[in-house]
């Protein structure tokens, strides 16, 4: 990590720049893609299969026996944890229904909102040498508690053409079979266009690779999409209260996400940065994706600044998708917080606990998209119509507001809509 000390604040924006991939070559394949596709439907599906990820797929569809079989071989121990972080997601995400309050605006005019649930809805799951099964409590239970008519699954198979053991358990667990083996860009194409076996959706869920990020970012113009999301990310903000072996765990946590992560140690005390970075290096040796990890750590930064009020400020600009709080003031730290897309607050918070038991939810906003969006939730997956009713009292009342207003923006149409009710009311 490269040790950046009292940058200017001029100097924010660049310093903070995410790690930049040239997607144009991505997004060329991306595009052929999309458009066979959508031409050729399954037997493309089968074909891309076929070439990307080296699986001979007869069936798209996972079939019952399938669902039964991973149940048999997925540990008693991990289900047992699956369970729980089921329940504690559930407790989060839990719908309290939300009442349709009538309001009445002006005299025999009343107005409501009612939430209605996204009826067709497709999750991605990532897998290849990640299977992120966490990934569906993440995105099933709110979808299922939105209440929405039909759920869907894309996930990548293995060579083996069967999807991971412990992705389908947790599916079935929380409610979904309808499970397609299909990955990357081509799942999205399915999923955003339909096919003979995949139905078309209404919006799409789920982080994936560049490739995945590339098509919703393109698809989205034909379906709602949740956000484009890219590479994870955390930020680490740290005083002397810290626990620097904690710290370096965290900041490891999400650079073994890919090569593309970027990690962010902010601190007062240069003392601070020293003790961490002097861990994450001895941790380093020992993780399996040591490699991986390294490289994100090319990229990333240890930034130290003047003051505990400029840390916030920076952290603010940054926007991260995930913030770590360890101070010894963190919840009055926290309140200060405007920009993130979740936050740990205090030393024993650390962001795998919301990757996967804690409640929260783990699909969040990168790359500075937390100043304007948020992570997913039970909102995401429904929509909110608004009603309104006049009565003839409330044309009478209103209708000359109304007139005004049309006619002063030559619309004479919208005045005449009023106004021809008003002299039907009068010849009453």
């Amino acid at each position: 990590m490269r040790i950046v000390r009292y940058p200017k604040t001029e100097d924010w924006t660049g310093l903070l720049q995410r790690p930049a991939n040239d997607m144009s070559k991505v997004e060329t394949r991306v595009r052929k893609i999309l458009r066979a596709v959508k031409l050729g439907g399954d037997d493309v599906l089968r074909d891309l299969s076929r070439t990307i990820d080296k699986a001979e797929i007869d069936d798209l569809q996972v079939h019952v026996s399938e669902f039964e079989h991973a149940g048999k071989q997925v540990s008693k121990q991990l289900k047992e944890a699956i369970n729980i972080a089921k329940a504690n997601i559930e407790n989060f995400h839990r719908v309290v229904c939300e009442k349709s309050e009538i309001i009445e605006t002006f005299p025999g005019v009343t107005c409501w909102r009612r939430t209605v649930p996204i009826e067709r809805v497709g999750l991605y799951v990532p897998a290849g040498s990640a299977p992120l099964f966490s990934t569906v409590l993440m995105l099933a239970i709110p979808a299922k508690l939105a209440g929405c008519r039909e759920v869907m699954i894309c996930t990548p198979p293995g060579p083996d053409g069967r999807v991971c053991d412990a992705i389908l358990y947790t599916a079935k667990l929380c409610g979904v079979t309808k499970v397609f083996k299909l990955g990357g860009a081509q799942a999205i194409a399915a999923m955003a266009y339909g096919t003979p076996t995949v139905a078309r959706v209404d919006k799409i869920f789920g982080p994936g690779n560049s490739f995945v990020t590339c098509a919703k970012q393109i698809v989205s113009k034909d379906v709602a999409i949740d956000m484009p999301a890219g590479p994870s990310e955390v930020a680490v903000l740290a005083d002397e209260s810290c626990e620097p072996a904690f710290v370096a765990a965290d900041l490891l946590s999400q650079a073994e996400h890919g090569t593309d992560s970027q990690v962010l140690l902010v601190s007062s005390t240069e003392s601070v940065i020293e003790r961490v970075l002097e861990k994450v290096y001895e941790q380093l040796d020992s993780l399996p994706r040591r490699k991986v990890a390294a490289r994100a750590l090319e990229h990333s930064l240890a930034i130290l600044v003047r003051t505990p009020d400029e840390a916030i400020e920076l952290i603010n600009n940054y926007a991260p998708e995930h913030l770590i709080l360890a101070l010894e003031k963190s919840e009055s730290a926290a309140e200060l917080i405007k920009n993130a897309g979740s936050v740990f607050i205090g030393n024993y918070s650390c962001e795998s606990a919301g990757d996967y038991a804690s409640g929260t939810n783990h699909t969040l906003p990168t790359g500075g998209f937390a100043r304007s969006m948020s992570g997913i939730s039970v909102d995401s997956f429904v929509k909110k119509i608004t009603f309104q009713k006049l009565t003839p009292a409330g044309i009478r009342n209103l209708g000359p507001t109304i007139e005004s207003m049309a006619m002063a923006e030559g619309l004479a149409a919208h005045s005449r809509a009023i106004s021809i009710r008003r002299e039907a009311l009068d010849g009453v």
